[in-house]
């Protein structure tokens, strides 16, 4: 049976969803985001007392189970397929009293302005715009226009999107000219089998008065459920957050599937300032023997000892996992613009990120170890900054080493992995973070710094 379109353009025509349902049947077509991922979303905009319409509904399941839970009642569904539409008044006009379903298309709706507080459109922006041609592209606009007249002020447009660039580049072009809110969701997986590699996001479009001459609107992106809103300046800031996170995806689904054949680095940023938090390495070793308690563990590199050979190189990397005995260890190296409250801090902020790059194989509910060097962080803790006009900006900063040992160290940060100098400390006493400026301390030469390029 050959349910596919012969044509992007098919996606936009009621002949082909037609077909479509006819040779389908019964049974529900989920175009991307079951209920259960898409519910956390739902409730934060979606109200008990809203007017809701429903547009390119489809015979999805999606408003039936918002009904049935009680999320809102009062519902209408469109669709420009006749064999859908009757399929679901046959599914719910006995048991939905609430929930109505029409024939009509979403460019020229017969509905009067401000009619609704939210429209939900899951997967329809997606499959009319399938491409960037003027024609497409004014299809979207009248779309948008429909959408905008018979939502009330302060109503919201949500839409559940793959966010493939161009979709979401004019969603968030038309809206944010309009002046109004647009904030993007990245939505959370059910630990089901998805259909798709790439992550599901629902774009929550508010609207509000337009004031003319007045700035474009607000753009937020809200990275996790939890999350509170992150305001981004642009849309080409937007847009590459967005990619960054269908990247990291892309990523995992591959590592998750088959052993890498060269390390993986990543790097994961603070929310708040967007600048690099912690360096992954993903290290597979082929020789190790698998067993329950050896697929996988976090090492946790102390600050000041990324630049060390076992940490800081491929070679050194690769040694140290095949030495721990791990089938796939990430090694975590901590930046020195950030903070760390310890070891339990680390492992908190990092658990869930953790499990996403975990090997194929893992055992469901395995405990998986963080592992260090002497149990803790280390200790860095920058003297001077300052910059120079042939190396650019640099840090003079106090590293704890192996053991007790403590080191003074030079580093041209736009080669940030690479000691140019450093000197060792010698105490009279154990040396701690503070001790290493006192009195009973002087410094040794042990390397010798490395002159810049002139020129």
């Amino acid at each position: 049976m050959e349910l596919l379109p012969r044509s992007p353009a098919e996606f936009s025509s009621a002949r082909y969803w037609d077909r479509f349902f006819r040779q389908r049947g019964q049974r529900p077509f989920e175009w991307y985001g079951a209920f259960p991922e898409l519910c956390p979303v739902l409730h934060k905009y979606v109200r008990p007392r809203d007017k809701v319409l429903v547009v390119g509904c489809g015979n999805s399941e999606l408003s039936e189970q918002m009904y049935d839970v009680g999320m809102c009642q009062d519902i209408v569904n469109i669709d420009l397929s006749a064999a859908a539409v009757r399929q679901m008044r046959e599914r719910s006009a006995s048991t939905r009293p609430g929930m109505s379903y029409l024939l009509m298309d979403m460019l020229h709706m017969d509905f009067p302005d401000a009619h609704f507080q939210v429209v939900l459109d899951k997967g329809t922006l997606d499959a009319l715009l399938t491409d960037e041609e003027e024609a497409t592209l004014a299809k979207a606009e009248q779309m948008f226009a429909e959408i905008s007249r018979v939502l009330q002020v302060g109503g919201r447009y949500l839409c559940v999107s793959l966010a493939q660039a161009h979709v979401l580049k004019k969603a968030v072009e038309y809206f944010s000219r309009e002046g109004w809110v647009v904030r993007v969701h990245q939505v959370g997986s059910s630990g089901d089998k998805q259909q798709f590699v790439l992550p599901v996001f629902v774009y929550v479009m508010t609207k509000f008065r337009k004031v003319p001459g007045s700035a474009a609107g607000i753009l937020e992106i809200c990275p996790e459920e939890q999350d509170r809103p992150l305001r981004v300046e642009s849309a080409e800031r937007l847009l590459a957050a967005v990619k960054d996170r269908q990247h990291y995806a892309l990523l995992c689904s591959q590592i998750s599937k088959t052993p890498c054949r060269e390390q993986v680095s990543l790097d994961l940023c603070d929310r708040e300032s967007g600048k690099p938090r912690y360096t992954l390495h993903v290290v597979d070793s082929p020789s190790v023997k698998p067993s329950r308690d050896n697929h996988f563990a976090i090492f946790i590199i102390p600050q000041g000892r990324e630049t060390e050979w076992l940490f800081g190189t491929e070679e050194g990397r690769r040694q140290l996992a095949a030495s721990a005995g791990f089938g796939r260890l990430l090694t975590v190296a901590l930046h020195r613009e950030q903070l760390y409250e310890g070891m339990a801090a680390i492992q908190a902020e990092l658990s869930g990120k953790v499990m996403e790059l975990a090997p194929p194989g893992l055992p469901a509910r395995q405990q998986v170890p963080f592992l260090s060097v002497g149990g803790d962080i280390g200790v860095r803790a920058v003297r001077h900054r300052g910059s120079s006009a042939l190396s650019g900006d640099f840090v003079v900063e106090d590293v704890k080493g192996d053991g007790s040992c403590f080191f003074r160290r030079l580093i041209f940060l736009q080669n940030r992995n690479v000691v140019q100098s450093e000197a060792r400390a010698r105490c009279g006493t154990h040396p701690t973070a503070q001790g290493i400026t006192s009195m009973s301390c002087y410094w040794e030469l042990v390397g010798q710094p490395e002159l810049p390029e002139l020129g």
